[in-house]
């Protein structure tokens, strides 16, 4: 039988960053790769090379594969995308086509979950507010400190990010209270979770970690009167999507309340304009999109693409395959 021949289309730092040396070998023992490394200008700008191409291997800065780049792919049949959302690739001609599509959004929401967690303890602990009265001297016992301990954790969303963290909150003594519309109440309980409102994840938890992918129905979600409902010296984090949350009002809020504080690894536009109010409140740690897969991290996501490759060969249905219905509400 002949072997499939595969492309890889993304930015040459991206895959570098997720292909390594091991994955690369191991793509090429199941597929011939067939041209070098491209980007998806370079594909647009020699569409022959796509027509011979059944698989293509790609990440950030992937292709946008709309009719006219399908048209130039006539015998595309899988895509495999080494990295999370597949929004600024993926459109209703793939669908239309039956590509197979296939994500690593769940290789890459391991380290989110894995950040989220660290923020979470740090935040039952108030390291943030402490750290800041240590550092100018102010007495501490002012800061309404949770601990771990029978503290409740408020997370909004329980897709697949807000999953793991369920999960890996199971060993410490925590009460987790979630808002998901989607999630059953026996999925719930097999999280370990309480399904409240989203207004009660703010008003009972001593930490809110927010997992909502940005869709139009999630623009604003989180308003000012969310936050100013928080529990004294609470944490809100968001490594989410900054549009979800109001920041103007999130900005206002903060100032009313200087007992809280905000960890925002996102911003609207990924916003670094240090004029910004939001920005220059005392009490908001930005860090730069660093939850999701950084460095070596990144090669797990390309591990589960080489394993995908290998559920298509053998035509098993892919482990991480994507849908119509459920890209609709992926981050």
């Amino acid at each position: 039988m002949a072997r499939k021949q595969a492309l890889y289309i993304l930015r040459h730092d991206a895959r570098e960053l997720i292909y390594g040396a091991d994955e690369q070998h191991d793509i090429a023992q199941q597929v011939d790769v067939y041209a070098p490394p491209m980007t998806a200008d370079d594909a647009m700008a020699n569409p022959a090379i796509l027509r011979a191409c059944e698989v293509i291997f790609s990440g950030w800065g992937g292709p946008h594969m709309d009719e006219a780049f399908l048209a130039a792919a006539p015998n595309l049949k899988a895509f495999f995308y080494g990295a999370g959302s597949i929004r600024g690739c993926v459109t209703d001609a793939c669908w239309e086509r039956g590509l197979q599509v296939t994500s690593a959004v769940a290789a890459n929401a391991v380290p989110v979950a894995e950040y989220t967690l660290g923020v979470i303890l740090l935040g039952l602990k108030r390291f943030w507010q402490q750290a800041a009265a240590y550092h100018t001297g102010q007495p501490h016992q002012a800061i309404a400190v949770a601990g771990a301990y029978r503290s409740t954790v408020g997370l909004v969303s329980l897709g697949t990010v807000g999953r793991l963290v369920c999960g890996l909150l199971k060993p410490f003594d925590v009460h987790v209270v979630a808002h998901d519309p989607f999630t059953k109440p026996a999925d719930a309980a097999e999280l370990g979770v309480e399904l409240v409102t989203l207004d009660e994840v703010f008003a009972r938890a001593e930490v809110v970690s927010l997992h909502t992918p940005n869709l139009p129905e999630t623009r604003g979600l989180i308003t000012g009167a969310h936050i100013r409902a928080m529990r004294p010296s609470s944490v809100f984090l968001n490594s989410a999507r900054g549009a979800v949350v109001r920041e103007d009002e999130l900005a206002d809020a903060l100032a009313a309340r200087p007992d809280l504080w905000a960890v925002l690894d996102v911003t609207i536009g990924e916003r670094t304009d240090a004029d910004a109010p939001l920005l220059r409140l005392p009490n908001v740690t930005r860090t730069p999109h660093i939850a999701g897969s950084q460095a070596g991290e990144c090669r797990r996501m390309g591990r589960y693409m080489v394993d995908e490759l290998a559920r298509y060969l053998r035509g098993e249905p892919l482990r991480y395959g994507i849908t119509r219905e459920r890209a609709r509400i992926m981050a």
